[in-house]
């Protein structure tokens, strides 16, 4: 998506025009906008995808978490469950105990039964009956008494016994179906939070694979982006070449003065105007007691002297690489004319020209004014050969 954005751009031919060398440059700018709003737009992404991943890695401690506490309460269950199989096994020796009880009650009772059997019949009348007197017949009549008070007893006894087997069975059944209910409940629950957490490993996953792949397109996108800047700056000293070729094709066309030769220089190929209507310097070029600053330094320039408001004409044609505002110079406008020179114009009240303008040597592009660090209305004018400031008047006075 990113890298298409190269395949368009088309090498400067040799000897191309400043205006196709531009058509180029403002191709390769808007391909370098085109370019900056793919990567805000990524960095846009991948900080979305980073939040998501922390929303995710939230989730996940949370679901952890949870982890963790159904893991205790797993615990504490199998602790109860131990617990419970003790009891159990308690309750289970009460129940073998109170079956060995039933059984030997049963068999007292078969015994006594089969002890009165050998003896005789065991009928009530017959015991009456087979009294030899009276006393005899009471004494008779309180064994069978004893006798059936003893029976009640162990059959009560025998009731009470079986009670408590059954009782002790319901109680440990019910525990048990409780404790496979909880268990079971527990299960679920732990592999229902298992699914949760590989969702989320899953979805974390992917995260960091697209987080991955944003990386990758970003650094694609800067890499392609390093190379635009290139070539723009390749262009636009293409451009600066152009312009200076066409500056220096269009001076050779045009007609040398043949009046006015004392308003021209010496500097150079002869061709540079004053910048004002009349020139008086009232501060030359050189070391000097600066009027404000109140110490001695170079002025790189002259001050020459004129009206608020006079017209300021362009010293020669070229192109405005300056036009701006700061507290020293004040307004001023700066114009490379090739060749390695330009001129600097300072102090104006405004400026009528920008940036990039091409301005033929004597248009307007300023008046006179006191802006910046300045004592009242007058022009700083300077000159420039690669960089270094030169005498202005080696070039504008005869």
């Amino acid at each position: 998506m990113l890298l298409p954005l190269l395949a368009s751009v088309i090498p400067t031919a040799h000897g191309a025009t400043s205006d196709e060398i531009r058509e180029q440059i403002d191709e390769l700018e808007a391909q370098s906008d085109e370019l900056s709003a793919q990567m805000a737009a990524l960095e846009a992404q991948i900080s979305d995808n980073m939040s998501e991943m922390q929303q995710v890695v939230e989730q996940k401690y949370v679901i952890d978490q949870q982890v963790n506490l159904l893991y205790a309460q797993i615990e504490n269950i199998n602790q109860r469950l131990s617990a419970y199989a003790v009891l159990i096994a308690d309750k289970q020796e009460q129940l073998d105990a109170a079956q060995a009880r039933v059984e030997e009650l049963n068999e007292k009772n078969r015994e006594r039964i089969r002890a009165m059997e050998e003896n005789g019949t065991v009928s009530y009348w017959s015991v009456l009956f087979r009294a030899n007197s009276f006393s005899d017949l009471l004494d008779r009549i309180n064994m069978i008494q004893e006798i059936a008070a003893a029976d009640q007893r162990r059959l009560e006894q025998m009731r009470e016994a079986a009670e408590q087997v059954l009782s002790a069975r319901e109680e440990l059944e019910a525990e048990r179906d409780q404790m496979a209910e909880t268990r079971a409940s527990l299960e679920s629950a732990q592999a229902e939070l298992a699914e949760k957490r590989a969702a989320a490993d899953e979805m974390l996953d992917s995260l960091r694979a697209r987080h991955e792949e944003f990386l990758k397109m970003l650094e694609q996108a800067e890499d392609a982006e390093d190379e635009l800047l290139q070539q723009i700056a390749e262009q636009e000293a293409e451009y600066d070449a152009a312009k200076d070729r066409e500056y220096l094709e269009w001076l050779a066309r045009q007609p040398k003065p043949e009046s006015n030769a004392s308003s021209y220089g010496t500097g150079g190929d002869g061709t540079w105007l004053p910048p004002l209507d009349f020139i008086y310097v009232v501060s030359p070029f050189g070391m000097r007691l600066h009027p404000i600053l109140g110490y001695y330094r170079m002025h790189r320039g002259v001050d020459l002297d004129a009206d608020q408001g006079d017209p300021i004409y362009a010293s020669r044609s070229g192109v405005v690489t300056v036009a701006e505002s700061d507290s020293e110079s004040g307004n001023y406008v700066v114009i490379n004319h090739g060749g390695g020179y330009s001129s600097g114009y300072m102090h104006m009240t405004y400026y009528v020209v920008s940036k990039g303008d091409y301005v033929l040597a004597g248009q307007i592009i300023g008046y006179v004014g006191s802006t910046g660090l300045s004592t009242g209305p007058h022009l700083h004018f300077s000159v420039y050969y690669n960089g270094e400031a030169v005498n202005p008047m080696d070039y504008i006075s005869g």
